[in-house]
């Protein structure tokens, strides 16, 4: 099956992307609202008042006595457009969708266990899956012989990363830190062969349904440093770096297949059923960053670099119409920007907000026929402070983002249509800081 645009869905899904179909599905950005609205910038930042979940040295900055906890609320609109030819190679038409939903993007903790070294946690979604489309056969003499002949496609699950990071400085402008990553989680593929008008009569029926099952359960690691440049009581500037160590992932797939059966009904008995471990490999990646902060201003830049295709050369997958699906290396671009006009301004509530912005580019882990697909964002986003001398804060954070592909992938003489996508994203994050009285979230009431 080729990304193509899917119907709408009743289901509850993580994602609504026919690029989902294969694979891990589609990964998603990580990072706390914070990040996010600033284009997904972190490698470098090093901040009191947000987890980062990005590299694992950052974690070194955790005060002593003090505990922050953040959770993140995505909720997404996705609409989908793809051009539709036939088997002459004319153009047909034009197939739009559109979807919702609302998930919980990441649950963060950060916490000293010593002078200089602190530990953090953080359980967030690496990959989701979710479309359902249909694909009717074009081969005429099917119909002659058995009816029309439409094959459907749809498939929902994500993996999810847990991981367990200790940063621990050395000295006073470095940090190193590790990482333990946990992946788990699992996704339903189904296919199905639905026979209509059927050359015998009346009725509908399912000539082939089958199931894939995928199951993920594995650990990886990843190191990072981080340098302060600059580093005084107004200003500081971070140069960052990470490596994930990658590895294989071995989903685990249970594949059924059952036939003859009515279109409403299913059989509890298989004619297949495969279990088998696939060599799919989680890449080696490499990221590096900048980040500038001072009492006013902060921005940052990353650069990642992620070798899906050197390590997955092997691993290919096949769509409708014979275009082959291949994993590529990719390349992302991130840069943000964030002004606090005035961080302790006791009049004017607005001058204690931040406003951010930022944006990402680079491009998508697999290719369709050859062709790569391009992905950029735009970001937004705005803290409000809850007090006036506290670190915790609600976040807000806005972001557009598209998929772009060429219009049409050429297989022999045959054209065939790509999605693009586009998604109009709105999160919302909750920080709760609390380092000894100056915050109240977790200090227990005394009475006398």
């Amino acid at each position: 099956m080729v990304p193509l645009c899917a119907s709408a869905q009743t289901s509850s899904v993580n994602a609504y992307s026919p690029y989902s179909m294969y694979g891990p599905g589609e990964l998603l950005t990580p990072g706390s609202v914070q990040m996010r609205a600033m284009g997904g910038v972190g490698i470098a930042q090093r901040s009191i008042t947000n987890v980062n979940t990005l590299n694992p040295a950052a974690a070194s900055i955790a005060p002593q006595k003090s505990f922050l906890f953040e959770v993140g609320v995505d909720a997404t609109h996705y609409r989908n457009n793809q051009a539709k030819f036939g088997p002459d190679g004319a153009r047909v038409g034009k197939a739009r969708t559109a979807y919702n939903t609302v998930n919980v993007h990441n649950i963060s903790l950060l916490f000293p266990l010593a002078k200089s070294l602190g530990v953090s946690m953080s359980i967030a979604p690496y990959s989701s899956v979710g479309y359902k489309m249909k694909l009717p056969d074009e081969n005429q003499d099917n119909w002659a012989d058995i009816g029309r002949v439409m094959y459907g496609y749809s498939g929902e699950g994500d993996i999810s990363e847990v991981k367990l990071s200790v940063g621990w400085a050395p000295w006073r402008n470095f940090s190193i830190g590790v990482a333990a990553k946990y992946f788990w989680g699992s996704i339903d593929r189904n296919y199905v062969t639905e026979v209509t008008h059927t050359i015998t009569g009346s009725g509908a029926f399912n000539a082939t349904r089958g199931v894939d099952k995928y199951v993920v359960n594995n650990f990886k690691m990843q190191v990072g440093v981080q340098w302060n440049a600059i580093l005084s009581e107004t200003r500081i500037l971070t140069f960052g770096a990470t490596y994930d160590l990658g590895g294989r992932l071995n989903p685990k797939r249970q594949s059924y297949v059952y036939t003859d059966n009515t279109v409403n009904s299913i059989s509890p008995f298989p004619v297949r059923n495969d279990l088998q471990t696939l060599e799919l490999v989680v890449p080696h990646q490499v990221g590096v960053g900048l980040f500038y902060q001072d009492r006013v201003v902060a921005w940052g830049v990353d650069y990642n670099y992620s070798a899906w295709g050197k390590n997955n050369s092997s691993f290919n997958e096949n769509a409708s119409y014979d275009v082959p699906v291949q994993y590529m290396d990719t390349h992302f671009i991130k840069a943000g920007f964030e002004i606090t006009p005035r961080r302790n301004d006791v009049r004017n509530y607005f001058n204690r907000m931040s406003y951010r912005i930022g944006a990402r580019v680079g491009n998508y882990y697999q290719s369709f026929g050859g062709a790569r697909i391009n992905q950029m964002a735009i970001t937004a986003g705005i803290g409000f402070p809850v007090k006036v001398w506290g670190s915790s804060s609600i976040n807000i954070a806005f972001e557009y983002g598209r998929m772009s592909s060429p219009k049409t992938v050429q297989i022999d003489a045959r054209k065939v249509g790509l999605t693009t996508q586009n998604y109009y994203k709105i999160s919302l994050g909750f920080d709760l800081f609390s380092v000894d009285t100056s915050d109240y979230w977790f200090v227990r009431q005394k009475f006398d």
